[in-house]
């Protein structure tokens, strides 16, 4: 399983492991990826954006939704293929 997830995009992986975190009621995991995501943003290179998110629980719920793509899915693959092969 775990060759089989490092083939799928991270777009794929976002999608897998919110489908997996709603359906269990894993609100455990939807807040670890919600801490996750301004660093997530810092190391993709959007420093700004780690800091309003920081700042606006708003914004992060909003993110968690948007999280699946660009760069800042890449920096949140590591989360999600740990948290699919769990």
């Amino acid at each position: 399983m775990a060759e089989e997830l490092e083939k799928l995009t991270s777009k794929e992986l976002h999608d897998r492991a919110l489908d997996r975190a709603v359906h269990h009621l894993d609100v455990g995991f939807l807040w670890r990826l919600t801490k996750a995501i301004p660093a997530a943003q810092a190391a993709a290179g959007h420093p700004d954006q780690a800091e309003a998110d920081v700042s606006h629980l708003s914004s992060i719920l909003n993110e968690l939704v948007h999280s699946g793509g660009g760069e800042v899915a890449d920096e949140l693959r590591p989360l999600y293929i740990e948290y699919l092969r769990g």
